[in-house]
């Protein structure tokens, strides 16, 4: 019994991985757009971080406001990654590949799981490039490697999240342009009625509500804590790992039920 289930376990990851190998294969023959994907968070930092850095009171304590930003626009430019990934899928169901998928004995949530993890590449890309533009800066970063550690996890599961929750958006508009429209209505209120640019203290009572009910709002707190030196949890990294772990799990269920109605 326990070999059998070891196997089966070993075979649903096995399936995941061929999806996400098949993903990151995509963006092997177009590696122009990780170069394109890293001019935004060049003009959050450089410009925005320091023009807005001579403003008193938008970081928390006596943290700088460009180490306060930092982490806040690796989030963000995760989440810009992420949110609009459920477009590939419209394109697969256009060209006939998602109905390969469907009939493929892979498991619906192997399927789902496998596209997730495959946003983790550009996820990470993204981590890359905002490390490079923050030390340049003089950011002061955690190198630690534990630090490191958790912080590709942090993105890895920040950028699972917010790509299956597009996923979930292109099943149900399923036409390119719509997606395209609904998306950029999402982020930007995803991104601003977050902790990302300013602390969640200065915020009025009602957006304050809709930060603490925002995913990335724990993202954010939880790479405070781990990317900066001398960073810490607002929340605690205990829960905000558990609140994005339990909203990703959530999303993978409700997107493993309306995957394939893509096809119909």
């Amino acid at each position: 019994m326990v070999d059998r289930a070891v196997l089966a376990i070993i075979g649903y990851l096995s399936q995941a991985g061929a999806v996400a190998a098949a993903e990151v294969q995509k963006l092997r023959h177009d590696p122009s757009e990780l170069l394109t994907r890293a001019i935004q968070p060049a003009i959050w930092l450089v410009l925005f971080g320091e023009v807005m850095a001579q403003v008193r009171g938008l970081s928390a304590g006596n943290t700088r406001y460009l180490d306060f930003l930092a982490p806040g626009i690796l989030a963000q430019s995760v989440l810009f990654a992420a949110i609009f990934y459920g477009i590939a899928a419209i394109w697969e169901r256009d060209l006939g590949v998602l109905h390969r998928y469907m009939v493929s004995p892979a498991p619906r949530s192997a399927l789902v799981l496998g596209k997730a993890v495959s946003s983790t590449i550009r996820g990470l890309s993204q981590a890359v490039v905002v490390y490079l533009l923050a030390f340049s800066l003089g950011i002061t970063l955690d190198f630690g490697l534990l630090h490191l550690l958790a912080v590709a996890l942090l993105i890895a599961l920040g950028s699972g999240l917010f790509s299956t929750f597009s996923l979930i958006i292109a099943c149900i508009v399923r036409t390119r342009e719509r997606f395209m429209g609904i998306g950029q209505v999402l982020t930007m209120p995803i991104f601003f009625a977050s902790n990302a640019i300013y602390p969640i203290t200065i915020m009025p009572p009602w957006v304050r509500a809709i930060a603490l009910a925002n995913p990335l709002t724990y993202e954010v707190d939880a790479l405070r804590a781990l990317m900066l030196a001398g960073g810490a949890s607002r929340f605690g990294l205990g829960l905000d790992a558990f609140i994005l772990l339990a909203v990703f799990a959530a999303l993978v269920a409700i997107a493993t039920r309306m995957y394939p109605r893509m096809t119909m």
